[in-house]
C-alpha cells in the first residue's frame, strides 16, 4: 500500500462517516414533519418484519403531517399500529386507505432535548473522522519504518491527512449547526 492509497482510503472512509452522520440527522425529529422519521419503523408483513417504505408509500401531506398510504388495503391496522407504538410519541390516524401521522409541535425542553442529541450524534461522528485519521497516520509511519516511504513523506502525508480531517470535521459542524437551527424553528 502507498501513501497516496492511504490517503484515498481514508478521504474515502470519511465521506463514508458524513453519509452514515448525515442519515442519523435525518431521523432526529424537528418541529416540521420529515417522512425519513419513519424509517426506522417495522411493520409485520406475512410473517416477517419488514422496513414500513416496503408495504406502504410515505410522504408529506403538509409541513405538520405525514401521510402513509399502505399497498394493501389489510396492512393499515398493522402500520397504524406499529407507528403507535415506536417510541416517536406519534399518534396516526386513518382516513380509509390513508393514514395521517401529524407532527404534535414540540416544547421548549424537548427542542433542547434534541439539538443536545444533534450535538452528541456530530461528537460520535467527529471521533469517528479523528479514529479515520490516526489510523491513516499510523499506516504512513508503518511504511516509513518498513522503508517504503521517506520522513518528508511522512510529514506531508499527514498534513494531506490533518486537512481532509479538518475539511470533514468544519461539515459535521456546519450539518449540527443547521440541524440545530431547523429543530429550534417554531
Amino acid at each position: 500500500m502507498t501513501i497516496a492509497d492511504i490517503k484515498k482510503t481514508t478521504e474515502a472512509k470519511m465521506d463514508q462517516s458524513i453519509a452514515a452522520f448525515k442519515n442519523n440527522l435525518a431521523k432526529i425529529r424537528t418541529g416540521r414533519a420529515n417522512p425519513q422519521l419513519l424509517d426506522t419503523i417495522h411493520v409485520e408483513y406475512y410473517g416477517s418484519m419488514v422496513p414500513l417504505s416496503q408495504v406502504a408509500n410515505v410522504a408529506l401531506l403538509d409541513a405538520r403531517t405525514i401521510s402513509v398510504q399502505p399497498w394493501e388495503k389489510n396492512m393499515g391496522a398493522k402500520i397504524e399500529k406499529a407507528i403507535r407504538e415506536s417510541d416517536l410519541g406519534l399518534n396516526p390516524a386513518s382516513m380509509g386507505d390513508l393514514i395521517r401521522v401529524p407532527m404534535p409541535p414540540m416544547s421548549e425542553e424537548r427542542r433542547k432535548e434534541m439539538t443536545k442529541l444533534a450535538r452528541s450524534e456530530g461528537e460520535g461522528a467527529k471521533v469517528a473522522i479523528r479514529n479515520l485519521r490516526r489510523d491513516a497516520n499510523e499506516g504512513v509511519k508503518k511504511l516509513v519504518k518498513d522503508k517504503l516511504a521517506s520522513e518528508d513523506d511522512q510529514k506531508r502525508a499527514e498534513a494531506d491527512v490533518q486537512k481532509t480531517t479538518d475539511k470533514h470535521i468544519a461539515e459535521i459542524d456546519a450539518l449540527v449547526a443547521a440541524k440545530e437551527q431547523e429543530i429550534m424553528a417554531i
